[in-house]
């Protein structure tokens, strides 16, 4: 009977667990959101000459999402593959790609690019709190 008892503790803990497995990080939109919008801001600044990012609210909000991960019971591990993750990286890509295509903005053409972000600049949206005009 204790055997018994054991086991059937055992499955429930099993089942209780994949009953609240956390999603991806990419599903987390706390998470991967505000991580995009970063990174787009980057992106655009990288081909503007007249737009620089702002580092340290960057860095300080990444740091900041890293915590949040955190308290949602990710591990350092699981946040470092979906930071370094080659696939999350390139579905980022695609997502920045597409947000460009649909603003009529090609990185190729630097005016283009320039006046996005001031224009996202201006409207002090999620990307253009993470830039500045030189």
């Amino acid at each position: 009977m204790i055997r018994l008892t054991s086991v059937f503790v055992a499955a429930t803990l099993v089942l209780s667990s994949a009953a609240v497995a956390k999603p991806p990080l990419r599903e987390v939109k706390e998470i991967n959101d505000p991580l995009y919008w970063a990174l787009v801001a980057y992106e655009l600044s990288e081909h503007c000459d007249t737009l620089e990012p702002r580092k340290l609210k960057g860095a300080a909000d990444g740091w900041g999402l890293v915590r949040k991960a955190r308290k949602l019971g990710y591990t350092d591990d699981e946040i470092k593959a979906f930071i370094k993750s080659d696939e999350e990286k390139a579905r980022m890509r695609a997502r920045g790609e597409a947000f460009l295509k649909h603003k009529g903005v090609s990185l190729d053409n630097q005016e283009s690019v320039c006046a996005l972000g001031r224009a996202e600049i201006e409207r002090n949206s999620a990307i253009g709190v993470y830039l500045r005009a030189k």
